[in-house]
């Protein structure tokens, strides 16, 4: 499938720098086609691993029905939105992400991806992560986003900026 290339190329973030905001990050907006056609975006904590992302999710609701429906999703990261009032924009850096989404079957990367998200949110404490999944891991759903297109953003400012010191 062919996506648009960024018409903005100048200020388009290296694939080192996008890993690094993916990696970083903790949270992002999920954008699925909803109810009646209309997008349904929702923010959700994540975990990047490989090249892929996890997220958890109860068994029922919006953002499973809309996955269910159909798999092709986006995602969005934002690593930096410095507000400029008197410049009247914002120094921002964020990630695009487009995909297919869907609902892990195989009991093998669904603990897996569990334990990648508990560790994430609560490093250290493998006895509170085991407590926890054994609580929940029969009522919720472990979801995959497999990457297909990606591309990063920042503003022309910090563009300039980059420039700047390495110029120098």
């Amino acid at each position: 499938m062919e996506f648009r290339k960024m018409r903005c190329f100048r200020q388009q973030l290296s694939m080192r720098e996008c890993n690094s905001i993916l990696s970083c990050a903790t949270s992002g907006t999920l954008a699925l086609l909803g109810d009646n056609g209309y997008p349904y975006a929702v923010p959700i904590g994540y975990v990047y691993s490989d090249g892929t992302f996890y997220f958890h999710s109860a068994k029922s609701g919006h953002k499973v029905d809309a996955i269910r429906d159909c798999d092709k999703a986006s995602f969005c990261v934002i690593a930096a939105d410095d507000v400029h009032p008197a410049e009247f924009t914002s120094y921002f850096r964020s990630v695009i992400v487009f995909g297919r989404i869907q609902i892990v079957d195989s009991e093998d990367e669904r603990l897996r991806a569990t334990v990648l998200l508990g560790e994430r949110y609560n490093p250290g404490d493998a006895e509170g992560l085991q407590k926890e999944m054994e609580k929940a891991m029969s009522h919720m759903l472990v979801l995959r986003f497999d990457i297909e297109h990606l591309s990063g953003k920042e503003a022309i400012e910090l563009t300039r900026d980059k420039k700047a010191v390495c110029g120098s």
